[in-house]
């Protein structure tokens, strides 16, 4: 067995447990860490493949930010997960019904699964000297170079936008005037009283 080989094992056997581990763990928190597990095999596996720029995408932004908000949210929320249970109990025989269903499919969609005549050649050619992140470089800013600009663009007026609807001013908000409060007169903003002891304001 050679090194890719027993990486690819390795990895794949890491995401099919990270995925078991994500449905069946009992602790919320150990599901969100198992389902970076498994996002974290999946982007090796991507690496053996040679699409470093979808893995490194994937950790960026499943690992980065989506799982890490899963985690702060299920983290920060007191929720009841014994009742949670106790009314997923009753669904039970529904989803294995669905699962069963599911796997029927798979098996059907595997058992008539072919490959055409040549397949390995075409793997294992070389797409071309580039790299597969500087090909996409090459792709984005040289073909769709004005295309690429105008998505941008687009993002940036809408971004633009939103932030201008949601801080025009409106009369019946109050809010804060930082030059006011560091204008003010500290004689005309604060009074003493005197209170006698025993009576209130």
């Amino acid at each position: 067995m050679t090194v890719v080989l027993f990486t690819f094992y390795a990895f794949a056997v890491s995401t099919l447990l990270g995925g078991l581990m994500t449905v069946i763990s009992r602790n919320p928190v150990h599901s969100v860490l198992w389902l970076i597990l498994s996002f974290l095999s999946a982007a090796g596996l991507f690496v053996l493949l040679g699409a470093e720029f979808v893995a490194m995408l994937l950790m960026i932004v499943y690992v980065g930010a989506v799982a890490v908000l899963f985690l702060f949210v299920v983290m920060m929320l007191d929720v009841d997960f014994a009742e949670l249970k106790a009314e997923m109990s009753k669904y039970m025989p529904l989803a294995l019904l669905i699962g069963v269903i599911i796997l029927m499919q798979l098996a059907l969609a595997l058992g008539v699964w072919g490959f055409s005549d040549g397949y390995q050649g075409r793997i294992l050619a070389p797409v071309g000297t580039a790299t597969n992140t500087a090909a996409l470089g090459m792709l984005i800013y040289d073909k769709y170079l004005i295309l690429f600009q105008l998505a941008g663009l687009i993002l940036l007026v809408a971004m633009i936008g939103a932030i201008v609807l949601t801080l025009r001013h409106r009369v019946d908000i109050k809010r804060q005037s930082p030059v006011a409060q560091m204008m003010r007169d500290p004689a005309l903003a604060m009074e003493l009283k005197d209170v006698k002891p025993g009576q209130g304001l």
